[in-house]
Order: structure tokens, then sequence, then C-alpha cells
């Protein structure tokens, strides 16, 4: 049985030449158009929508939050008629945009928000400050990575790959991806049964696993949601795996055996541990745009904007109703306006969290100490009492609230930490590293098996939940997202290696006369 990359040749470092023809191709020009449609569409129509449905409220936020709205719309149209696939810049401002311009846009005007906890005009103010201080430190970490990624494309030398580069070239390895197949139904034979509930706890809501006192936030919750999406995270790669793992140039009837056995049952798997009833829609939504982007022909530029802008209508119109499936007590639907939408879904409390983080922080003041919660996630409170507590749980004990289960976007978790300063640090950081991995995906998006065509999809759509927050109750799962696809590759130099001999060796035939031309 041998398994064998399509072209292992490909995993060498792209000539000079190569790399100019590809740094032409990303200067094309974007069609004026497409910019036109765009901008008039996220710039005017949209805002003046829900403006005009919100009514009249002028402030001095308010105003400023214009200038949100204008940044973010102009950094979407950007990414929707770039002439490169920029997948990670897509999932960011697609949130930022919806989450912290149109949204906050609404709730200023009406002085109506999802939760209870008002702010002042000040906090307002301050908080349109930190959501834009955040937006200007990502564009200027993307800014200084796209000039160094032109520079390595267009210099007289090739440099060596850096960090982000060797990690997203590492290649599937077809015995590692096999093995977490097993491994993945291995654990859905003993955990799946042996959960409360069986098997239909899996398709029980959220609701109904909050009020079971399974995601409280206590040690026994924290361990029944670890291995929750301890099967659905595995489950997930090792579908995405079976499905692109590279096959032998001249075919391989054992792999395609076994990939015919394998991916029936783990279809069925995905349905179970990965469905919209018990798993967050943001999840759902990741392995499902996942599953599409790593599809050849769909992660093309042409298509890219079309599934795009698909993406942006389902997010505005379809998303705000997605919940359906939250709740054990199902209403029926009722359609409203966005700005309805807005100001009164939870979904949208990402800037009234901001402006409740600010009086939080001017109360008690900063704790950079809250850092080392997410990091060190995985110690439990028994060992460290005095871990940091989720900052959404925290925000909502300050605010008042019954509901503990509120979100903290990245920009006020960075803000209670050390002011806005680490705000900036941080962002600038996320800017600066997306956009390599943006970057490094187009350059290997034509290599088959690479870690670039997997993880990058899979990031770009979950950094949606990273973005929202809170990170404490996300990391574990983002922890998975990213190590799992690591322990079924292996470095593009390794695999290049071992390339000549896993392949099939051509047959000799004995030649008695000998001749000067021909096939031997």
């Amino acid at each position: 049985m041998s398994f064998q990359v399509e072209d292992p040749i490909c995993d060498l470092p792209p000539r000079r030449e190569t790399r100019v023809r590809e740094a032409k191709r990303e200067t094309r020009v974007r069609s004026a158009a497409a910019v036109s449609l765009w901008a008039v569409a996220l710039l005017l129509l949209l805002p003046v929508l829900v403006l005009q449905s919100a009514g009249g409220h002028m402030s001095p936020a308010l105003a400023a939050q214009g200038v949100v709205v204008v940044h973010t719309g102009v950094a979407l149209v950007r990414v929707l008629t770039a002439t490169t696939v920029r997948l990670v810049a897509l999932g960011f401002w697609v949130f930022a945009y919806i989450w912290l311009g149109l949204a906050p846009l609404a709730q200023l005007a009406t002085d109506t928000y999802p939760w209870e906890y008002r702010t002042g005009q000040g906090t307002a103010l301050a908080a349109v400050a930190v959501v834009e201080l955040g937006l200007l430190a990502h564009s200027a970490g993307a800014l200084v990575a796209a000039r160094r990624e032109r520079a390595r494309t267009t210099g007289p030398f090739v440099p060596a790959p850096g960090p982000v580069e060797r990690l997203l070239s590492r290649r599937l390895a077809p015995w590692r991806v096999l093995a977490l197949c097993g491994l993945s139904l291995t654990l859905a034979v003993l955990l799946v049964p042996g959960q409360p509930g069986g098997i239909t706890a899996w398709f029980t809501s959220r609701q109904a696993l909050r009020e079971a006192g399974l995601q409280d936030g206590s040690d026994g919750a924290f361990l029944a949601v670890l291995r929750s999406w301890s099967l659905s995270v595995p489950a997930f790669w090792a579908l995405l795996g079976l499905l692109r793992v590279p096959r032998a140039p001249g075919g391989d009837r054992l792999l395609r055996g076994i990939r015919r056995l394998l991916l029936p049952l783990l279809l069925a798997l995905n349905v179970v541990v990965n469905n919209p009833i018990s798993k967050p829609r943001f999840w759902v939504g990741t392995v499902l745009l996942t599953l599409l982007f790593t599809v050849d022909r769909l992660g093309r530029p042409r298509a890219f904007r079309v599934i795009a802008a698909t993406l942006m209508a389902t997010v505005l119109l379809a998303f705000p109703y997605s919940d359906y499936f939250r709740y054990s007590d199902r209403e029926q639907f009722t359609v409203v306006s966005l700005s309805a939408q807005f100001t009164s879904n939870g979904d949208y409390d990402a800037f009234q969290q901001v402006q409740t983080g600010i009086d939080y922080a001017r109360e008690r003041g900063f704790s950079p100490q809250n850092a080392l919660g997410p990091a060190l996630f995985p110690v439990p409170r028994s060992i460290w009492p005095d871990k940091p507590e989720d900052t959404g749980i925290t925000l909502a004990r300050y605010a008042g609230y019954d509901f503990l289960n509120l979100s903290a976007p990245l920009w006020i978790e960075s803000y209670l930490w050390a002011g806005p300063p680490a705000v900036a640090a941080v962002f600038f950081l996320l800017g600066a590293v997306g956009r390599r991995m943006d970057d490094v995906r187009h350059r290997l998006c034509d290599r088959a098996g690479t870690l670039a065509t997997l993880l990058v999809p899979a990031f770009a759509f979950y950094q949606m939940v990273f973005l929202r927050g809170s990170l404490l109750g996300i990391i574990g799962p983002l922890t998975l997202l990213v190590a799992v696809p690591l322990l079924i590759t292996i470095p593009a130099a390794r695999a290049l290696r071992s390339a000549p001999a896993a392949l099939p060796s051509a047959p000799t035939r004995p030649v008695s006369i000998p001749t000067t031309g021909g096939h031997p």
C-alpha cells in the first residue's frame, strides 16, 4: 500500500520568476462596477435602512459610529472585490461591519440595547473609540504584512519561508488521517452511548443542556463541554482530511476502498456531533463553509466573490432567526426589521458589552493577570482557585443580570487587560497574522493536501467566534481546531524526502539488443 502526493516537485521553493508572475497577477485591477455596487450597498443603502427604521437620536457617539461604519464598509468592499481570495480578512470584516458597525449604529440611534444595563454618553463614545482603535490597529498590521509579502515576491532573492509559511505548508499524511478516522469512530462508540441521555443528548437544545447544569461554568460542566468538543472537532477534521488526502499519481485501490468504507461512517458521525441543535451556529457555519471552500473550484476568486455575497446576505437576513434550535420551547417565527433585530436580539450585544466593560474597568481597574486564564484554560479551578472567570460572566454579574451566558468581544477582553495599549497590540498582531495566512494560502492553493488549504478556511470563519468571545469560553475548541490538523500533517520537506521512495517503480523488461532511442 502506498500513498503519495500528487506533485512532490511543487514543494520546492518557487523560483523568483514565478514569484514575480504571482505578484503581477495579484496587482490586477478590481472591477469598477463591483466596487461601485458594493460601496453603494455597504456604505449607503444598509446604513440608511438601519437609521431610517431606527429613527433619529443624534449624539456624538452616533456621529463617531459613522466613522466605524465607513471604515468597516470600505475594508469589506476591498475584500469582496479583491482579485485574490482572502478568507481570514472576510471573516474579520464581516463580523466588524455587522456586529460593531451596523448593530451599534441602530443601538445608538434609538438608545435601545438588547440588555437592561445602561451607560452614559461618555462611555458610549469611549466604546466607539476602543472599537475604532482595534480596527485601525488591525488595518495597520495587515498593511505591514502585505508590504513585507510584496517585498518577498519582488526582491532579487528568494527568502527562506517564515514560521507561518512553514506551518501552513505541512502536508496531510494519509496514515495519520486514517488513524484520526479510527480514533474518532472509537471515541464515538465509547463516549456517545456513555453520555447522559445517550445519542439523544446530541439532539437536545442548548437551553435544556444549560438547565441541566452542563453549561454553567463549573468543573463538571467544563468536563462535559470538553468531552463534547473532543468528539466534534476530531470528527470534523477526520472527514475533511479523508476528503482532501492526497492520492497516488497512478491511483491506489486500497485507499479508494478505505475511503468508500469510512466516508459514510464519518458523515453520519458528523451529523450527530456537529448538528445545529446542540452545537453553536457559528461552529456549524464553520464546518459547512470550510468544507465548501476546500473544494478547488469554489476557492477561486470568482466563486469566492459569489459565495461571499451569499454569506453576507445570509448573515444579515437569516442569522438572527437561526437560533430556532437553541431553545426547547420554540416560538413562531416573527420577521422584524434589521434595526429591531440589532436593538433587541442578544446575539448583537457586542457593543453593549464593550460599554459595560469600560464602566467595569473605570470602577475596578485593569487586570493583566486575566490574560493567563485563556492561556492556562485546561487547569481546573480545584487546582487554581483564583483562576480568572469568564469575562462574559464577569460583565453579566457586574451589570446585575441573571442570565450569564453573554459575549465579551476581543476588544473589551484585551481592554480589560491593560487598556488601549493592549487593544492596539492584540489587533495589530491579529491583522498581521491574518494577512500572512491569506497570502500563504494564496501561494499554496494549488498544492494538494497542504495545511493552508484546510486550516485557513476553518480559522477564518471560527475567527468570528473568537472575536465575539469570551476567550475562556472558546479557547478549548479553538485549540482543538488548530492542534488536530497539526497531528495529521507532516512538514513539507519531510514529505518531499519520502516521496521518491513511495513512488511506484515502473516495470523493467530485459533488453537483449542495444538501441539508441525509444523507450526502455
